[in-house]
């Protein structure tokens, strides 16, 4: 966009009235930012995308704003909270793989110094900084929240956590750890995770409130990852729904989500991933606890809507939802691990915990509802979580609140996680430096969105623009609606594939063959990008580079 325009958009934004005589009215303060992240969520699940779960807050505030259809994620939560954070690609931002850590840049573990975190420079600038829920991003003391801006904080290090206890569900940290303001914390016991990350977020506003300073929310909730856990009153009202099986599902949210508007009317569902049992193979026991799991999935994305209802209406009773802007996003696709069978993590789960169907939902159960139900969730894109296909990385996201003028519309154009940063500091008044701390930085890889939150239809990214992502083998990179993809390992560069989004969204017509050209193109994009950003081939090993 012509940054001549930039400023008429940002006075439409904030509001800004022109006297005839050219006096400006002072502008207000900067805006609020509240982004709340849902972990794991599936891209079909919310109503106004077209799901059969009760949203109601999330559907109000689609109403009020803008569904994002296309809108780009990681495909791995940790990878996802570092370009979130950073406005960069994640090699950039340190996590080249995630929770691997070494001494070779692009494969910190953490968040590194060449980029400068969202809530550092937004503190800096006067804003007020919280977090709750999940970090993932190290478990240093350096890599604390408290040592990344976040003025106030309660986090659960790791990827994942019980919902109701300490009681951990990795064997290396048998007590899950916690921190509040960079110091070891400890659970409430029987607080739940969202009810209460929600009341620390609000604990966190209400405090600083009367002060005058702008605040910038991050809502890291950790619902609804595994373990699939929440109270009966939930999911009891989910009871029977899913009764028909995941494959039945997935062709009901394919054609919920034309009806809503979310993917294009020819749009088919992919082959199922093959680990994936046909529901009728399933004897009735076993489809009896699959509903189960799905039922119990409902109900914590329910209990999280309720609570993103509470953080709003905080904000009214307040005063302050006037002068604050919503972001809401899942952190990737759906969730495809089920870890209680696996061979490395299913000894300590079968030991401390139970799948047993009485126990489903409850503290002492770990449930996971597996690539069956995943798949369904990513219904009409190929596979899920952990997968650079779409169904790994095209996520869910609504953008409304201040300023965000087209109401209840969907905006079908390529975005990306890293787009986030650049609009936060646009409706700052930040801008980005070119160094921090004394050390040169890298500049951002994304964009503003603030034209899209205006109604300006001038694309954010034109058809030249290249984004990529690599993480241990699996690999895409895009450019207008061409896209390389790899999930083949080891990494070669000849197991690129190439698909055209405009037409082939579940990613089924290879046309490497067919538009060579086109291809090679992509090709001498990716060795540019790989190089840019400092992907190393094949993965570091842990440990790699550190003295």
């Amino acid at each position: 966009m012509n940054n001549q325009v930039r400023p008429i958009i940002l006075n439409a934004f904030f509001g800004i009235l022109l006297f005839s005589c050219q006096k400006e009215i002072p502008a207000p303060k900067p805006p609020n930012i509240l982004l709340i992240m849902a972990d794991d969520l599936a891209y079909a699940d919310l109503g106004s995308f077209g799901g059969d779960i009760s949203t109601p807050n999330l559907d109000q505030l689609a109403k009020e704003g803008i569904r994002f259809s296309r809108f780009h994620t990681a495909p791995f939560c940790a990878v996802s909270r570092a370009m979130l954070l950073s406005g960069n690609f994640n090699h950039v931002a340190g996590m080249g793989s995630q929770d691997l850590v070494t001494g070779i840049p692009g494969y910190e573990g953490q968040l590194s110094d060449r980029i400068i975190p969202v809530p550092e420079l937004l503190r800096s600038a006067g804003y007020h900084t919280y977090m709750a829920g999940k970090w993932h991003l190290g478990d240093t003391p350096e890599a604390n929240p408290a040592n990344k801006g976040f003025e106030k904080s309660f986090v659960t290090m790791e990827g994942g956590a019980n919902h109701y206890s300490e009681r951990g569900i990795f064997r290396d940290t048998p007590t899950s750890i916690y921190t509040e303001n960079g110091e070891e914390a400890n659970w409430p016991e029987g607080a739940y995770s969202t009810d209460f990350y929600t009341d620390k977020l609000i604990s966190y506003i209400n405090a600083d409130r009367e002060d005058g300073q702008p605040f910038f929310v991050f809502a890291a909730y950790t619902s609804p990852h595994w373990p699939l856990q929440v109270d009966s009153s939930y999911w009891k009202k989910y009871e029977g729904r899913y009764n028909e099986g995941y494959e039945a599902l997935r062709e009901k949210r394919l054609e919920s989500l034309k009806k809503a508007g979310m993917i294009h009317p020819s749009a088919q569902t992919p082959p199922l991933h093959p680990r994936v049992k046909p529901w009728d193979s399933l004897s009735p026991e076993e489809q009896k606890k699959e509903a189960r799991k799905m039922e119990l999935y409902a109900g914590m994305v329910e209990n999280l809507d309720y609570n993103i209802g509470r953080l709003i209406s905080y904000l009214k009773e307040t005063g302050q939802y006037e002068n604050t802007l919503i972001v809401f996003l899942s952190d990737n696709g759906a969730a495809a691990e089920d870890f209680y069978y696996s061979d490395y993590f299913g000894p300590f789960l079968q030991e401390n915990y139970s799948d047993a169907l009485e126990d489903m939902g409850k503290e002492n159960s770990f449930i996971s509802y597996g690539p069956q139900w995943a798949e369904a969730g990513a219904s009409p894109f190929n596979y899920f979580k952990g997968y650079t296909t779409e169904g790994g990385m095209n996520a869910p996201m609504i953008i409304s609140g201040l300023g965000v003028s087209p109401q209840n519309q969907i905006n079908d154009q390529f975005l990306s996680i890293m787009d986030l940063a650049p609009t936060f500091y646009e409706l700052a008044g930040i801008t980005y430096p070119k160094t921090w701390r004394g050390k040169k930085i890298a500049g951002l890889a994304g964009s503003s969105l603030l034209p899209a939150l205006t109604g300006d239809p001038y694309p954010i990214h034109d058809s030249t623009y290249v984004f990529g992502l690599e993480h241990r083998g699996d690999a895409m990179l895009r450019k207008g609606n061409w896209k390389l993809l790899n999930t083949k390992k080891p990494f070669e560069l000849k197991n690129f594939e190439l698909y055209n989004l405009e037409n082939d969204l579940s990613e089924q017509q290879d046309l490497k063959e067919v538009k060579p050209e086109k291809y090679q193109e992509l090709l001498q994009e990716w060795e540019k990008f790989s190089k840019q950003v400092g992907i190393v081939t094949p993965t570091p090993k842990r440990g790699d580079g550190l003295n």
